[in-house]
């Protein structure tokens, strides 16, 4: 039986990192908030078009399951603005030590589950 080289190797060698986990994570919710800005925007002509439709879609947003999406879009701008915060630090030169590093992820990762909880308890009081 003949062994076939790994396609990866670094993939065998690899060890999964907060720094790891916040970039591909930056990457993802790029793209989310990519498509979550083109419904809002169509959301929004919905207005001009006809009450009816915009109705439809308040409902939907109404729902416990708009209401999930609404909240997992929250978390991924708060997650995205972190991420944008600390990769501006990082282009100035700073926070490159593998301590800072640990440490700004998990400033991100926490602080956007923070302030999506701020944000749901402000547009609770608001609505």
């Amino acid at each position: 039986m003949v062994n076939k080289p790994p396609l990866s190797p670094h993939i065998q060698v690899y060890r999964w990192q907060i720094s790891s986990l916040v970039s591909i994570s930056h990457r993802i919710t790029g793209i989310i908030n990519i498509i979550a800005i083109t419904l809002i925007c169509l959301w929004i002509s919905l207005i001009f078009l006809s009450e009816i439709e915009y109705g439809t879609i308040n409902l939907f947003l109404n729902s416990t399951f708009g209401k999930f999406i609404i909240l997992g879009i929250t978390w991924s701008f708060s997650f995205q603005i972190l991420s944008e915060i600390r990769h501006l630090i990082m282009d100035f030169g700073y926070g490159f030590e593998l301590k800072t590093t640990k440490i700004s992820g998990l400033i991100v990762i926490f602080g956007s589950v923070i302030f999506t909880v701020i944000f749901f308890i402000i547009g609770k009081n608001f609505l």
